[in-house]
């Protein structure tokens, strides 16, 4: 027969009582972060206004999770990202209003933060054109920068920035950012982060 120390119950319940003291999470428990991606490409999108020229304006209505729809508005050569259940909703949030000033465009991918299946950020890398640095031909290059915008419930807005050319894991730290700051970020009070080291982009970004 095994024998069971007098002392065992006393340790069972000390373990017990530093695991909730101290919040010890099972496995089993705890968040699982995941990345999806949909494509805000125009053939994939519904295009909703036919410019006169070619800095018309028009805007981009493409298949997102969850329910969600990504709306890309572009004018002046010039766009804005913006989420919500249908057009007029995202249009109405702060992503929405958010201009560079610089000419500019996004990339035609869109990748969704999750956890525990359920998106609450996108990352999607822009292309901001940079004045000071032509090109043979005289035009401006483009540089690139990472931006991550928190999802409802609450506002869609920007979130962080990530400098795509002076940061070699510009991916893992827009994931990382989306992770720690999307879902407490409060629109309209709190700045938009600049997350690891500031190039080019991030720089015409901030101005």
């Amino acid at each position: 027969m095994k024998r069971v120390s007098r002392w065992q119950p006393i340790v069972l319940a000390a373990t017990a009582l530093f695991a909730a003291a101290f919040g010890v999470i099972s496995p089993s428990s705890a968040q699982t972060f995941s990345s999806s991606y949909t494509s805000s490409a125009e053939k994939d999108c519904r295009t909703i206004g036919k410019p006169a020229d070619p800095n018309g304006s028009t805007t981009q209505v493409c298949p997102g999770k969850s329910g969600l729809v990504v709306v890309v508005s572009e004018d002046d050569l010039r766009q804005t990202v913006s989420v919500g259940p249908n057009r007029m909703a995202a249009s109405k949030e702060p992503a929405a209003e958010t201009w560079f000033a610089p000419f500019n465009s996004t990339a035609p991918t869109v990748e969704w933060r999750a956890v525990d299946g359920k998106p609450f950020a996108i990352i999607q890398r822009w292309l901001i054109a940079d004045n000071n640095d032509l090109d043979k031909g005289g035009t401006p290059t483009s540089k690139p920068m990472l931006a991550v915008t928190r999802l409802p419930p609450g506002p869609v807005c920007h979130v962080a920035y990530v400098d795509g050319q002076a940061n070699r894991n510009a991916n893992e730290l827009a994931r990382q950012a989306a992770d720690e700051f999307a879902r407490d970020f409060k629109c309209g009070k709190d700045e938009v982060k600049v997350v690891g080291e500031k190039g080019a982009a991030v720089s015409l970004a901030k101005r």
